[in-house]
């Protein structure tokens, strides 16, 4: 009799948290997936429930909720990202390393089958191979953030080889969707949108001619239930798989949201985020997760702003409205 999935989402209120937990609710229904994150119950809404405010650096806090119930797969999202991590390093190598090490040790304690946690671009640097970065390169992050993700891919890699937990993680590229923003590098590639939108000039913190490697959010989720789903047979990676979509300059997005808004202009002004990007791969060689489990993205450029303009449209209503974009977890 095939078990029924008990799913944690750690991280749930976040950019890419939101849209995983409905996701997985529309996967394996809304009583099986328990969503957590710092924010207070009644800053949520309601489509969060069932929720739960968790501090996910509370061990106790966090083992007895896994005490209380059997959770089958965990998907621990929370993470200071790269811009903000370089403004208080410390507290960011606390909280992404320390609350991942607080996961696994429940994970292998508690019995969970299958643990999500992503890894990043982030984790190459400025001698890694920048275009078409392989699976096993170099790897010299600059950031704190990098130095997180670098480090707990190894960490994955060692609780599944001691202790044989099923760790899967995904080295994402800038994930591009409507949401608050994550203080990530990547941050531009929605914010754009919303001044177009808005009629706005856009002045971008990247140089023009800046390549990065980026997603759509839909891409990345059903990557991730692609990943959580494939047979274990198929892992040939346990540190994180690289994956990739789309690569771009900030003048190439606005190029393509030019041709539907004719009167959109955008300036330059790179500020301390444009070192980090320019340590960061232009372009990802995701062969390997192609040839582990089928990966294949489905936008390209074009689909993808013409798919952002139109939500962001529907978001903002009217009168453009109040809502802020992302681009996520780099």
């Amino acid at each position: 009799m095939k078990t029924k999935e008990i799913i944690l989402v750690i991280g749930a209120c976040g950019q890419i948290g939101r849209e995983l937990t409905s996701a997985l609710r529309k996967k394996y229904g809304t009583d099986s997936v328990f969503a957590t994150d710092i924010a207070a119950p009644e800053t949520v809404p309601a489509s969060m429930e069932p929720y739960q405010k968790l501090n996910v650096m509370d061990t106790v806090a966090l083992e007895s909720l896994m005490e209380s119930k059997a959770f089958t797969q965990v998907y621990h999202l929370a993470a200071v990202l790269s811009a903000n991590g370089e403004r208080n390093p410390k507290a960011a190598w606390d909280l992404n390393m320390n609350s991942l090490l607080n996961v696994l040790d429940l994970s292998v304690k508690y019995k969970v089958s299958k643990v999500f946690w992503p890894s990043s671009i982030a984790v190459f640097g400025p001698n890694s191979q920048k275009l078409n970065t392989p699976q096993y390169g170099v790897m010299e992050p600059t950031t704190i953030y990098g130095l997180s993700k670098a480090a707990g891919e190894l960490w994955c890699k060692y609780y599944f080889e001691k202790y044989g937990l099923d760790v899967r993680s995904l080295r994402y590229p800038g994930l591009i969707s409507a949401g608050e923003p994550g203080g990530g590098t990547t941050d531009y590639a929605v914010d754009i949108f919303h001044s177009a939108v808005k009629a706005q000039v856009y002045t971008c913190f990247l140089k023009e001619d800046t390549g990065l490697p980026m997603m759509y959010m839909p891409d990345a989720i059903r990557a991730t239930l692609e990943l959580m789903n494939a047979p274990v047979v198929n892992m040939s990676v346990r540190t994180a798989y690289n994956i990739g979509a789309l690569s771009f300059t900030p003048e190439e997005i606005y190029s393509e949201i030019v041709k539907q808004m004719p009167d959109f202009k955008i300036a330059y002004q790179p500020d301390f985020r444009q070192e980090i990007a320019d340590s960061w791969p232009q372009s990802i060689d995701d062969s390997t997760a192609r040839k582990d489990w089928g990966w294949k993205p489905d936008y390209d450029l074009q689909s993808m702003v013409e798919d952002m303009l139109e939500n962001i449209k529907k978001l903002s209503g009217a009168d453009c409205g109040q809502t802020s974009g992302t681009a996520v977890l780099v």
